[in-house]
């Protein structure tokens, strides 16, 4: 089997675990880094034995690869995506997709046009504890589902929008409910500014199809060395289970019943209990996507979803009303 040909575009910190993906796998060669800083995309480049561009037009002509990796700063998505899709390159790329829904719109539109693969890196769906929550609910062991919460906080990622928290991170919650629990119907939002001027902290009421309700809560005003500074709750007639710090615990319970059925990672299972490890994981099914010829396992249009649910809370919170928001687009 011919191991695929991947660019990183991206020389910066979470970059360095696209690259570390890429170029340890047999199956995958990596033939680029693509960076804007000179010394730094060298270095990256060098760690790995590849070549180092500042130039995507220059590396897609003189590399050709069969998948290109992007991971830019959060506000800095679209030039660089957009060009590439432009190019006809197939793509696997970081959360946030943009911060704006018209850009959003743009980049689906322009693979639409070239054909080009479009994934986006949703990891935390391939953590141990999702896929078997996942497995529990489809399998009815919670009975029919009633509320869901979504619990994410840590220390902050400074950006130019003041809503970075909301839309670079609570992404994977939004993402995360409608995984596992179903679509969004409307939104109620509270945030609030009262740390260092952007929206740090947000609260989120959701109404989901069916009757089912959520809740989220997502701050830059806490700390990842929290314990269970993530955290998911889903309750149904018959049960209900909890997603502890993403990859460290899955808990599910029976109704009336005191004991409950707990997953960890065990003695010698360092890929599960490793939440880099959940990348990792969504990079073989890209790939086994990529070499099929299939849709990718992530479509970018679930950034897009996501970005439009984040966009429908700005609105409640800034106009003091629930927002209805539309239905998932294919």
């Amino acid at each position: 089997m011919r191991a695929l040909r991947v660019a990183v575009v991206g020389a910066g910190v979470w970059g360095a675990e696209h690259a570390r993906i890429f170029a340890g796998r047999a199956d995958t060669e990596l033939v680029a880094v693509v960076g804007r800083t000179p010394e730094r995309t060298e270095r990256r480049a060098a760690e790995h034995g590849t070549r180092a561009y500042t130039d995507v037009a220059a590396m897609l002509a003189e590399q050709q690869p069969d998948l290109v990796s992007v991971c830019l700063p959060n506000e800095g998505h679209f030039d660089a995506t957009s060009q590439l899709l432009e190019a006809g390159a197939n793509l696997l790329v970081e959360k946030p997709l943009v911060f704006d829904i018209d850009e959003a719109d743009a980049l689906l539109a322009a693979a639409e046009r070239s054909g080009s693969f479009f994934a986006i890196n949703f990891n935390h769906r391939y953590a141990e504890p999702v896929l078997r929550a996942k497995t529990a609910i489809d399998a009815g062991e919670l009975g029919r589902l009633v509320f869901a919460t979504w619990r994410f906080g840590g220390e902050a990622n400074h950006g130019t929008s003041r809503h970075a928290n909301l839309i670079e991170t609570q992404c994977h919650g939004f993402d995360m409910i409608e995984h596992l629990v179903g679509p969004v119907v409307s939104v109620v939002a509270q945030m609030t500014d009262a740390t260092y001027g952007d929206y740090s902290t947000v609260a989120i009421a959701l109404e989901l199809a069916d009757g089912v309700v959520a809740t989220m809560l997502g701050s830059y005003d806490s700390s990842y060395a929290y314990p269970d500074s993530q955290l998911v709750e889903i309750n149904g007639t018959d049960g209900r289970l909890t997603i502890h710090d993403t990859v460290r615990r899955l808990e599910i319970s029976r109704a009336g019943d005191a004991e409950r059925r707990v997953w960890e990672a065990g003695y010698f299972d360092d890929e599960a209990r490793r939440f880099h490890g959940t990348f990792d994981r969504h990079v073989d099914a890209v790939l086994s996507a990529v070499r099929a010829g299939e849709q990718p396992p992530v479509h970018a249009r679930a950034g897009r979803r996501a970005l439009q649910l984040a966009l429908a809370a700005i609105s409640s919170f800034e106009t003091g009303r629930r927002v209805a928001v539309g239905p998932i687009t294919a």
